[in-house]
C-alpha cells in the first residue's frame, strides 16, 4: 500500500481523496493551513475505520513548511509516492479591473507556489534518480482554466492555466524517473470555497448551464483523483480528466 499527502485536505474534494485513500489501505497525511478541527476529526474517523493516518499543518505557499511537512510524512509514515495538489484558494467575485495586485499575487502565490514546491519536494522523495520508487502526482486543476471565470475569478482561472502547464511540462520531465502527473478539472463543485468568493449558494445560480443541469459531489472528484493515482492509470501521464458534468 502506498503513502500519500493530500493538501488543504480538511473538507471538501481534499477530504473525499483522504477518506477513499485510507479505505482503499493508504496511508494518508491529511494536510490543512487553519482548520485543524475538521483535519483531526478526519483522521480519527479514519483510524477508527482501521485506516492510518495523520494530519500535518503546513502553508503550501510557505518554502520552509512544505519541506517540513514531507520530512514528518517520512519520519511518521515512510516515503512518500502519492500527492494530490489540491491547496487552493478564491477571494471574493470581482471583474479583474477591480483586482488589487495584492489579491492576485496572493492567489497565485497558493495555487501555482505551493503546487510547484509540492510537486518538487515530492519529486525528491518519489523519483527513482533519488533513490525512490516512484509514484503519482494529481494536480487538481479547474475548467476555471478553460472557461476563464469571467467578471468572477479571472485570476483564480489563471492561477488554474499555470497549473495544467505546469502538469503538462513535469509528466514530461519525470517519465522516466517512475513518476506520473496528471490533473483533473473540476467544474461546479459542492464544496465550501463558493462561501469564500462571496455567494455560498453560487451552484444553484449557475447549475442551469450545466449540460447534466446538476452541481457535482466532492466524491465525484475525488473517485477520478484515487484513479489517477492507482496502478489503473499506469500508462496515463501529462493527462486530464474533466469531472464537470459535460461543462
Amino acid at each position: 500500500m502506498g503513502i500519500a499527502i493530500v493538501t488543504g485536505a480538511s473538507r471538501g474534494i481534499g477530504a473525499s481523496v483522504a477518506s477513499r485513500l485510507a479505505a482503499l489501505g493508504h496511508s494518508v497525511c491529511v494536510n490543512y493551513r487553519q482548520q485543524a478541527d475538521p483535519a483531526n476529526r478526519l483522521v480519527e474517523s479514519i483510524v477508527n475505520h482501521g485506516g492510518q493516518a495523520i494530519a500535518v499543518q503546513a502553508d503550501v505557499a510557505d518554502e520552509q513548511q512544505v519541506v517540513q511537512l514531507f520530512e514528518t510524512v517520512n519520519q511518521q509514515l515512510g516515503r512518500v509516492d502519492m500527492l494530490v495538489n489540491n491547496a487552493g484558494i478564491i477571494e471574493l467575485q470581482s471583474r479583474l479591473q477591480d483586482m488589487t495586485l495584492q489579491r492576485f499575487q496572493h492567489v497565485m502565490n497558493v495555487n501555482v507556489s505551493g503546487t510547484f514546491l509540492c510537486a518538487r519536494e515530492a519529486i525528491k522523495w518519489m523519483s527513482t534518480a533519488n533513490g525512490g520508487a516512484g509514484g503519482a502526482i494529481v494536480n487538481v486543476s479547474s475548467m476555471a482554466a478553460k472557461l476563464g471565470a469571467p467578471n468572477e475569478y479571472v485570476d483564480y482561472a489563471a492561477s488554474k492555466g499555470a497549473v495544467d502547464t505546469m502538469t503538462v511540462g513535469l509528466a514530461s520531465e519525470v517519465a522516466d524517473q517512475g513518476i506520473r502527473v496528471n490533473a483533473v478539472r473540476p467544474g461546479i463543485i459542492y464544496t465550501d470555497i463558493h462561501a469564500s468568493g462571496g455567494e455560498p449558494d453560487r451552484i444553484e445560480r449557475v447549475k442551469h448551464a450545466v449540460p447534466m443541469k446538476r452541481g457535482g459531489q466532492p466524491e465525484e472528484v475525488a473517485e477520478a483523483i484515487v484513479w489517477l493515482l492507482s496502478d489503473s492509470a499506469s500508462y496515463c501521464t501529462g493527462s486530464f480528466v474533466h469531472v464537470s458534468g459535460g461543462r
